[in-house]
């Protein structure tokens, strides 16, 4: 019996991902808006820097670079995170990473499910960062009760697609149709509803313990909050987004400006507020959600357990300059202190290599390949031009910045109340499976390349 010629996960992905986007542009005419932006800049980026350009096509960053974005949702049981991570599985996506964002007063936790192997990245790099809310986290032990409840009754995920997802474990695959119908009924998961399951006065009591409760709580499904695009100069497009009648928040999430960007800067345009149908509602009077938004990402070099330690004392050290005030109200001041305490973290490519402080992909060159490397070092092939390292794009997540991106768009000041609160062998319990540590996939991808340099000059690196 011949086998059947199944889509690979990557593609499905890839089919995903474009269909999301083309869902979320029509739900949010405003995300269409920020994607023209971004396009505009990065192309103009390219023009103006030539040496960026010629480095993202020798690592392939410039192929994907239209196609990389992100997502997020937020889901309310252990049953819709467990048959998610089965759902992406589908895509070839991993849960990477825990982030624990309680301490910034966001009573969730959560992954990033992302594909992890650098072949795949390069056919679509879409990830989407999901966090699970903590009801335990809800002192109130009413509401706390109310949210279980109407948690319980609703079902995210169509038949269909728990039925293709089934399929896809028990035979291995899925067929050119079978991809097509289960990206169709995966969208559902991720759409937009506008009439909530739940009162007013319900609605109003989950709100008012935290809009992220209301937000999670009190629809069918999850829908899709936002999804990012990644642009190649967030500061352009961070100063060009009022030109669009784009309002963006006022702090650039992440590390500050500089010539070698490291790890993840992020911006958004603030939530929209949308009308929603309450099941006690008139037509006359729809209530409001402030939950929808748009994101832009600049992605840097991916930083190993040394730079991580050294961004985060730098990052404290800015954020402690401010003295409890946030961010947000005084940007200007908050800019000087992140430049100031950053003067003290390499801006060049071999000081972050020679110093470990970042991950690289290595790669012979025309004349590595030409001549003899035999005998030579790393550093040695490296500085006579017989390899070319570039760092590895970081593709993963900040807990710090993802708080801040939150609060932003749900309209809360800074809140501590629920402390800190990282609980991930529970988090991996509800998941059904233990999250990737994302120190490993980069040194793996590094690894694989080294001994890809190893293979074709004929040497010894590692």
């Amino acid at each position: 019996m011949p086998t059947p010629d199944y889509v690979s996960p990557d593609h499905i992905r890839a089919r995903f991902s474009r269909a999301m986007s083309a869902m979320y542009r029509a739900e949010v005419p405003l995300y269409g808006d920020l994607m023209e932006l971004v396009a505009q800049v990065n192309q103009e980026t390219l023009a103006n820097q030539p040496a960026m350009a010629k480095a993202l096509q020798r690592s392939g960053g410039l192929a994907r670079l239209d196609e990389e974005r992100h997502g997020a949702i937020r889901v309310g049981t252990a049953e819709e995170l467990a048959t998610l991570a089965r759902l992406f599985a589908v895509m070839g996506m991993t849960p990477v990473g825990y982030y624990d964002l309680s301490p910034a007063g966001v009573p969730v936790h959560s992954t990033a499910f992302r594909a992890v192997h650098e072949d795949s990245l390069g056919i679509s790099p879409f990830r989407v960062f999901t966090s699970l809310l903590r009801l335990e986290l809800i002192n109130d032990a009413g509401l706390r009760e109310m949210a279980a409840g109407l948690l319980a009754k609703r079902q995210i995920f169509t038949p269909k697609a728990l039925a293709l997802i089934a399929q896809h474990e028990a035979q291995g695959g899925l067929t050119d149709s079978e991809a097509d119908t289960f990206v169709t009924q995966a969208l559902e998961t991720f759409r937009w509803h506008r009439q909530a399951t739940v009162t007013q006065a319900q609605y109003q009591r989950l709100h008012d313990q935290h809009r992220l409760i209301a937000d999670v709580v009190a629809f069918n499904g999850p829908h899709i909050n936002h999804l990012t695009p990644r642009t190649l100069d967030i500061d352009n497009v961070q100063a060009l987004m009022p030109t669009r009648a784009i309002p963006p928040k006022a702090v650039i999430e992440g590390p500050p400006r500089r010539q070698l960007p490291i790890l993840l800067r992020q911006t958004s345009f603030k939530a929209l507020e949308e009308q929603v149908a309450f099941t006690d509602s008139e037509p006359a009077t729809l209530g409001t959600h402030t939950a929808r938004f748009g994101e832009i990402e600049q992605r840097g070099a991916a930083l190993t357990p040394a730079g991580r330690e050294l961004y985060d004392q730098l990052l404290d050290k800015a954020r402690a300059g401010l003295e409890g005030v946030p961010a947000e109200r005084d940007p200007g001041r908050y800019q000087a202190l992140l430049e100031q305490a950053f003067a003290a973290f390499p801006d060049e490519a071999q000081a972050l290599r020679r110093q470990g402080l970042a991950w690289f992909r290595y790669t012979p060159t025309a004349q590595g390949l030409a001549g003899d490397a035999s005998g030579k070092r790393l550093d040695t092939l490296i500085a006579d031009g017989d390899i070319q390292c570039d760092p590895l794009v970081y593709e993963d997540f900040l807990p710090v910045s993802a708080a801040g991106i939150f609060q932003s768009n749900l309209g809360d000041e800074a809140r501590t109340e629920y402390g800190s609160n990282a609980n991930r062998a529970q988090f991996e319990r509800a998941l059904g499976r233990p999250v990737v540590n994302e120190m490993e996939v980069y040194e793996n991808t590094q690894r694989r390349s080294l001994l890809a340099c190893e293979a074709q000059l004929g040497v010894k690196l590692l």
